[in-house]
């Protein structure tokens, strides 16, 4: 574009949850505010994906299928809100970035130095996915770090368990991150803010100007 001040990337943010929609803007707005938000939401991905056992290869391609759309309509970038589908961003190949939801939000939190992370979740369903898959994250990256989990109600505050750091496991939990800094003393890792960093440094890294 000649006039790059207004250039305004689209990110496409696929979810299947339309709790997951408005902490993926705010985040958007928070750490990538050039970017214009574009929300594509099929709230059948996770009942499906229940109701088959778990992420089968329809489902997939489903989800193939939602982010070919995405960036035939337009958008630079596009995240899945939704980590059930994270698998999926890791093989896409389109030509733009492609973010599992929590995947910048991980190596954030193993590039930290922190010695013990406490994960978060609101149940126990999500605590243990994203323990599991933090866990190998940091046995991919050879990192010492410890992980450990609780579920916290909502509004409460967790016990940090001797922990340097938290690593919130949904995006429904990130409009707390700061509240949680805050009254726990120790830095929390969010998925919408950490995946809008990562999208804004890899698209300005493929020579999109961005102003904020």
């Amino acid at each position: 574009m000649s006039d790059t001040a207004s250039y305004r990337p689209r990110i496409a943010l696929i979810s299947a949850t339309p709790a997951a929609t408005g902490p993926a803007v705010a985040g958007l707005a928070d750490a990538f505010p050039a970017a214009e938000p574009w929300n594509l939401l099929d709230d059948a991905l996770l009942t499906d994906a229940a109701a088959q056992g778990g992420l089968t290869p329809a489902l997939a391609d489903r989800m193939r299928r939602l982010i070919a759309y995405a960036v035939r309509g337009g958008a630079h970038g596009v995240l899945l809100t939704c980590s059930l589908y994270g698998p999926l961003a890791e093989r896409a190949d389109e030509g733009v970035p492609v973010l599992a939801a929590d995947a910048a939000a991980f190596d954030a939190a193993l590039a930290g130095g922190h010695q013990r992370v406490l994960v978060l979740a609101s149940f126990d369903a999500a605590l243990d996915d994203s323990l599991s898959r933090f866990r190998a994250a940091a046995r991919a990256a050879h990192s010492p770090v410890e992980a450990v989990g609780q579920v916290v109600a909502p509004g409460g505050l967790p016990d940090t368990a001797g922990a340097d750091a938290v690593l919130l496991a949904q995006y429904s939990l990130a409009p707390r991150a700061d509240e949680l800094s805050s009254a726990l003393g120790v830095p929390v890792h969010a998925g919408p803010r950490a995946a809008a960093r990562a999208l804004r440094a890899e698209i300005e890294r493929g020579g999109a100007s961005c102003s904020e």
